[in-house]
């Protein structure tokens, strides 16, 4: 079978809520850093570090950890699909 005119032989990506949810999980960080006024303070200090520092830090953790789930949230996507895909080409 040909391709449809125009897409130049790639498939269409369709948005569905996991892609979605993986979107928010890598946006997550972005927002919190960009939000200064939320963290721009020293107190509560934690064993001696301001708060601005250790706030910094944390999203340090939490970033990778969203990271992470926003890639098996992907991965387990694409699997599916390939595995729907692939049971309706047979």
């Amino acid at each position: 079978m040909s391709e449809p005119p125009g897409n130049g032989g790639r498939e269409r990506v369709v948005v569905t809520v996991p892609l979605i949810v993986a979107g928010i999980c890598l946006a997550l960080p972005f927002g919190a850093m960009l939000w200064v006024d939320s963290y721009s303070r020293l107190t509560p200090a934690l064993i001696g570090i301001p708060f601005f520092y250790w706030y910094q830090m944390l999203w340090v953790v939490l970033s990778t950890a969203l990271t992470v789930v926003a890639y098996a949230i992907v991965r387990r996507h694409e699997r599916t699909t390939r595995a729907r895909r692939g049971g309706e080409q047979r």
